[in-house]
C-alpha cells in the first residue's frame, strides 16, 4: 500500500501520576530512551528503532489515561488536504503550532465520535536509531535496554460511537477494516481493527458506554522470544500483569497485557500478520470473542473488559 496519505501511529500523550516513578518504568524496565523534556514538564520517549524525536509523551496528572494519539502523514500536503476534508465531512479541526511539542512540526487537531483527540503531523525532527546509515549493524544496545520494543505500534481505544469512528477513519483518512467482533444480533459491531499501512492494526476501537477511554498503547518486540523476556522483565521488577504470554486469535499477535505505575494498560507483543486494503475482512462472532481476543485461553477475563483509564 502506498503510503501517500496518513502512515503510522506517531506519537502518544499518556497522562501519568508520579513522573519519577513513570520515568524510571517507561526508560528503565520497558526499555525506551529519553528524548527530551519541555517546559510544561512532559518527558518525551522513543523505541530505539524508530527514528522521529519522539513517540511516547508523559505528562503528569491528577488522572491516568490518554490525552490524544497522533498519525504521521506524508508530507505538508497531505496534511493539508486532510484537514480540509476533514472540515468538508463536518469534522471541527485545531491547528497547533510547531513547537508547542519538542521536534514538532505544526499539527491538526480534531475530536473523533468516541471522544477521543486525534492529531495529525508532518513534520518531526528525524534523530535516528543510534546507527549510521551507511553499512548499519543489525541492533545497538539500546536494543537489550529493558524490553527494549521496536516501537510504538498502535493503540485500543474504548467509546460509545465506533461506527461513527470507522465512516470517518475509512471514508475520510484512508484507514481499511481488517478485522471486526460482532454483537449478540450477529450485525452490530463490538470492535473493529483498522489499518492505514500493511499492519493487521493501527487503531483498534472496542464499544464502551463512557466516550475516551484508553484501553492499551501497545509496543512491538521483535520475536515471540523477546515477549518472553518482557514477561520474565516484569516478573522480576513486579509489574502488575493482566494476562499472557499469550497468543491472540485476532491480528495472530504473540502478546502480553500489564500495567504501568499509574494503571494505564500497555501491551507489548510480535508476529501477528500483513494484510492489503483488498483482502477480505475478518469476522468474529459474539460466542467467540474470547477466542478472538486470547486464542489459547479461549475467555476473556474481568479486568480486559472492565479496566480502562
Amino acid at each position: 500500500m502506498a503510503t501517500t496519505g496518513v502512515m503510522r501511529p506517531g506519537h502518544v500523550q499518556v497522562r501519568v501520576l508520579d513522573m519519577d516513578e513513570s520515568i524510571h518504568f517507561y526508560g528503565n524496565v520497558l526499555g525506551l530512551v529519553e528524548t527530551g523534556r519541555d517546559a510544561a514538564g512532559r518527558v518525551y520517549f522513543k523505541a530505539w528503532d524508530e527514528h522521529d524525536h519522539h513517540s511516547v509523551i508523559l505528562r503528569q496528572a491528577d488522572s491516568a489515561g490518554m490525552d490524544f494519539i497522533g498519525f504521521k502523514v506524508r508530507d505538508r500536503a497531505t496534511l493539508e488536504k486532510l484537514d480540509a476534508d476533514l472540515q468538508a465531512y463536518g469534522v471541527k479541526t485545531e491547528r497547533i503550532a510547531a513547537g508547542d511539542l519538542l521536534e514538532t512540526g505544526e499539527r491538526v487537531r480534531f475530536v473523533i465520535p468516541t471522544g477521543h483527540t486525534v492529531e495529525l503531523y508532518a513534520e518531526k525532527t528525524c534523530v535516528g536509531n543510534s546507527q549510521s546509515n551507511t553499512n548499519p549493524d543489525p541492533w545497538t544496545a539500546e536494543a537489550e535496554h529493558g524490553m527494549a520494543p521496536i516501537r510504538f505500534d498502535h493503540a485500543l481505544l474504548y467509546g460509545p460511537d465506533i461506527d461513527g469512528n470507522l465512516k470517518l477513519f475509512t471514508e475520510v483518512l484512508g484507514f481499511y477494516l481488517v478485522e471486526r467482533v460482532l454483537l449478540e444480533d450477529g450485525k452490530s459491531l463490538l470492535a473493529i481493527f483498522i489499518s492505514c499501512g500493511h499492519k493487521a492494526h493501527d487503531l483498534a476501537f472496542v464499544r464502551h458506554p463512557e466516550p475516551n477511554k484508553l484501553h492499551h498503547i501497545s509496543f512491538l518486540l521483535q520475536s515471540w522470544e523477546k515477549v518472553l523476556r518482557a514477561a520474565d522483565l516484569m516478573s522480576m521488577n513486579r509489574v502488575p500483569i493482566d494476562i499472557g504470554p499469550t497468543r491472540h486469535g485476532i491480528t495472530r499477535g504473540a502478546t502480553i497485557y500489564a500495567f504501568d505505575p499509574s494503571g494505564n494498560r500497555f501491551e507489548t507483543f510480535a508476529q501477528g500478520y500483513e494484510t492489503y486494503p483488498d483482502y477480505p475482512t475478518k469476522t468474529w462472532t459474539f460466542e467467540e470473542v474470547g477466542t478472538g481476543i486470547f486464542y489459547h485461553d479461549r475467555q476473556l477475563n474481568e479486568r480486559f473488559l472492565s479496566v480502562v483509564t
